[in-house]
């Protein structure tokens, strides 16, 4: 029978510090079971060396990670004292170890499972930034989400990208805080930062590596200023384009507790993403300046062939054919014959002038020049071969090169229709002012167009974003053909 009892107490404890989820809260459980199947005046379970209180009987349970005491008053009989000595202790040493290593494997578990989850969250930012690297997005919104990002997985107040101008100056491109108030209040993008010793933006220039500061404790107008508010510590992260020092991530605290010892290399891999962003917009400016010289090269060369050509040629091809109608006046009407060569030699040459002057109007119109785009554009329309139906609104004239581009972009599409669409009309709609140009051309021709194949199409959608525009193309068969041009006028 008092097996049985034995037995039930010990399962009873076992469930008692084996099931709790915090050991601390199922001591005091644990010793009032005690207590009342040994009925005991009183049992506690504390701390070995913490005061009791009081006087009485301390019975150390110590083992692998456990330290404690059974506390029970002093003056009990001496069969309990040895049941609680052989017997009790025994029993609660095996299971307050057992109960240790289980509360460390789930505190070891918890750990493990948090970890995967910020290394999860952490890989899908990096994802949806490298999303927005891959479709070429713009440099702002990059750094805004770079910002966003490592603020949402740092204890962080304020995360900043910062470029640098010059070796004296640094200015804020993305930002995020806590409070997007406060951020925009009081460090707002395009807001410049003195390269001031004892700051982040400093200790980065002046070594190229990661750099932190544990205390903003310091003097000078950047200090005095973080300080203000509320910025106690940072850590930043250089950004490297090309192997030169482009800018910092920087991240910041207002706590006491200093940041995370893993932040700079957590930091690394969104400072790597923001740098290929930025080389990607650097190569993409340097392609589109590249591609807008080739193009501002060609016009000009059109310009000056359409000079020589209307100033030297034509004007002396011109004269040639008065002085050979003079020729031809002068011959005496005895010689028929020579009289009508020349008056051949005479058509001739007024047909080349006038193929001439087609083709200098081809290479750089003189009136898109003088007249400016719309009169150009209702000269094309009135060439075409096919009726052209013409929608224009235009504020003041543009910059040359947006006019050009406009009116080779119009003139190749009525070349085109006219040689392959088989069209009954083409419809010009143009509108322009101070911000963008927006021009669609349509025809109800077979359609078909492919825009991949054809150095036409290839030539208008170079033209196009050479001068930062976008072009597309609409063509399905049987449908006609539409093309659809936005430029930011700039």
């Amino acid at each position: 029978m008092e097996s049985r009892r034995e037995a039930d107490l010990s399962a009873e404890l076992a469930r008692l510090l084996l099931r709790a989820s915090d050991l601390s809260t199922a001591l005091p459980a644990t010793a009032r079971r005690l207590a009342s199947d040994l009925n005991l005046p009183s049992a506690s379970i504390e701390p070995e060396g913490a005061s009791s209180g009081g006087t009485g009987l301390t019975l150390p349970i110590r083992g692998e990670g456990v330290n404690v005491a059974l506390r029970v008053p002093a003056g009990l009989p001496g069969p309990v004292v040895r049941r609680l000595r052989e017997r009790v202790v025994p029993c609660l040493q095996v299971l307050l170890e057992v109960a240790c290593e289980r509360e460390k494997a789930a505190d070891a578990l918890r750990h493990s499972r948090d970890e995967l989850a910020r290394i999860a969250e952490e890989q899908a930012a990096l994802r949806r930034l490298a999303t927005l690297v891959a479709h070429a997005a713009p440099e702002s919104e990059v750094f805004h989400a770079v910002a966003c990002e490592m603020g949402r997985l740092l204890p962080a107040r304020h995360v900043l990208i910062i470029r640098y101008e010059t070796a004296a100056t640094a200015i804020t491109v993305g930002n995020w805080g806590v409070s997007r108030r406060e951020i925009d209040a009081t460090m707002p993008l395009g807001y410049r930062w003195p390269v001031e010793r004892g700051t982040v933006t400093e200790a980065i220039a002046r070594t190229g590596a990661p750099a932190r500061i544990d205390d903003y404790g310091g003097g000078g107008e950047v200090v005095t200023r973080l300080r203000s508010f509320g910025v106690r510590s940072a850590v930043g992260c250089p950004i490297i384009v090309g192997r030169s020092l482009w800018g910092v991530l920087i991240a910041s605290s207002s706590t006491e507790e200093r940041l995370p010892p893993d932040t700079e290399v957590r930091m690394m891999e969104f400072t790597e993403l923001a740098a290929a962003a930025i080389a990607n917009a650097q190569s993409n400016a340097d392609l589109k300046a590249s591609r807008a010289r080739v193009v501002a090269a060609a016009d000009e060369a059109r310009r000056r062939i359409e000079r020589d050509l209307h100033d030297s040629t034509q004007q002396r091809l011109v004269s040639l054919g008065l002085e050979m109608r003079c020729t031809q006046a002068a011959v005496p009407p005895a010689l028929s014959d020579l009289r009508l060569r020349i008056a051949h030699a005479v058509a001739g040459l007024e047909e080349t002038v006038a193929e001439l002057q087609e083709l200098s109007r081809g290479l750089h119109p003189a009136i898109l020049a003088k007249g400016g785009l719309e009169p150009a554009l209702r000269v094309l329309a009135r060439r075409s071969p096919l009726p052209v139906e013409l929608d224009l609104h235009l504020d003041e004239r543009l910059p040359q090169r947006y006019e050009v581009t406009v009116y080779h972009v119009v003139s190749e599409a009525l070349t085109n229709a006219a040689k392959h669409a088989f069209a009954s009309v083409v419809r010009i709609a143009l509108t322009t002012d101070d911000k963008a140009i927006d021009l669609s051309i349509r025809d109800d021709g077979v359609g078909g167009a492919d825009p991949a194949h054809g150095s036409g199409l290839i030539g208008l959608t170079d033209r196009v974003e050479a001068v930062g525009g976008t072009i597309t193309i609409t063509s399905r068969k049987g449908t006609g053909t539409t093309l659809h041009v936005e430029i930011p006028v700039e």
